[in-house]
């Protein structure tokens, strides 16, 4: 009688195989070195969570900016503001520092100084303003729109929301300066 081996060997795998395949029941607990690692949690972003500023003011009045944002890491390192003016476009980068005090919740405004020259009138900007975190990680943006006229008047914000506390400037820097701390106008000058 011949035996044949590859026949048997097969068999032999096919049903070792099927019972590897068998899942665990709940009578037989699940290895912990098996299961797959847990998530780990999305990095938490800054946030602002409320904010004003009036849709107008004079030339050369100061327009106030008004925040309130938290991090719950702590990490809130710098308030960043851009300004985009039709016709001339958009001015470099400020970066208002966030003192350590305020690294988890901030409650207050950042302003802009404004030129009292007439040119000003009837001109409109945009600014934009985001929360950017020791890593690097910014906040979604909020944008304001404000117009400029002789006959405006500022309007002040919302009562018991905001705090009146200096969170610090915007600083303005015309186009073609290099980054020093002598070379930051009110906006509206050259």
């Amino acid at each position: 009688m011949k035996i044949n081996y590859g026949k048997g060997f097969l068999l032999f795998y096919l049903v070792l195989v099927g019972c590897a395949g068998v899942p665990a029941t709940s009578e037989q607990p699940a290895s912990a070195g098996n299961a797959p690692p847990a998530p780990l949690p999305p990095p938490s972003l800054p946030v602002i969570t409320q904010s004003f500023a009036s849709p107008k003011i004079r030339p050369g009045e100061t327009w106030r900016i008004y925040l309130q944002a938290s991090d719950p890491n702590g990490e809130m390192e710098y308030i960043v503001s851009t300004i985009d003016q039709p016709g001339v476009g958009e001015y470099p980068i400020s970066r208002t520092r966030i003192d350590s005090k305020n690294s988890h919740e901030l409650n207050g405004y950042i302003y802009l100084a404004t030129s009292t020259f007439q040119r000003l009138n009837w001109v409109g900007i945009t600014l934009t303003v985001q929360i950017q975190d020791t890593a690097g990680r910014y906040s979604k943006p909020v944008e304001f729109r404000l117009s400029f006229n002789d006959l405006y008047q500022q309007d002040p914000p919302p009562p018991g929301i905001f705090k009146d506390e200096d969170l610090g400037a915007i600083l303005i820097r015309p186009h073609g300066l290099r980054e020093s701390p002598f070379n930051h106008f009110p906006l509206g000058i050259p």
